[in-house]
């Protein structure tokens, strides 16, 4: 548990979601190919929204998508975009929803030439998280080459939603690039030299 004085990285504010996703999520080093999928797919829904508003449907998405199993959601056809044009939970666009189908069959291709998408997201770093030094909100930036880089890469192979800014917000969001501020808790312990 967290003491609530702790200092905080501010995007986050008072909202228990919100606070609960910094405190446990965001900037946490991810190499499960399933879980880059799903937050992958999740940052290029929330195009136009609130990142809150997408974690607050993430169990709508995990439900409807399976679990982003990337085998089954492949094998999606125009009677599963239907059936999720009809689901509340999730944010019922359809260029989004197709995106994700095209997604999981590029994710699949990926896999298949690389071993895995682990592997093939993390080379865009190294395979080692960045560690800026912001100490303001307005220091952190919306995209950087690296971000660049991903976008054109992954547009190659055939995703959709993936913009330089989503592929940085999901950077960030999967620990490649440590933005937790350095007066927040959390930047010294994502530090991967501790």
């Amino acid at each position: 548990m967290v003491p609530a004085a702790v200092k905080r990285c501010p995007w986050c504010g008072q909202d228990a979601d919100y606070v609960a996703y910094h405190d446990h999520e965001w900037g946490v080093p991810v190499h499960n190919d399933r879980r880059l999928f799903e937050i992958l797919i999740l940052e290029g829904a929330q195009a136009g929204l609130s990142w809150l508003t997408i974690l607050r449907k993430r169990p709508a998405y995990r439900r409807a998508f399976y679990q982003f199993d990337m085998e089954t959601i492949a094998r999606y056809n125009s009677r599963s975009v239907q059936r999720l044009m009809a689901d509340t939970g999730i944010v019922r666009n359809r260029l989004k929803i197709e995106s994700t189908i095209d997604n999981a069959r590029a994710a699949l291709r990926i896999i298949e030439t690389h071993d895995s998408l682990d592997r093939y997201l993390w080379r865009f770093v190294d395979g080692r998280p960045i560690r800026n030094r912001c100490k303001y909100l307005r220091q952190v930036p919306a995209k950087t080459a690296v971000s660049d880089q991903m976008s054109r890469d992954l547009k190659q192979q055939g995703f959709r939603f993936v913009g330089s800014t989503i592929c940085y917000a999901f950077m960030q969001a999967v620990g490649m690039v440590n933005d937790h501020l350095t007066s927040c808790f959390r930047y010294s312990q994502l530090d991967p030299d501790n």
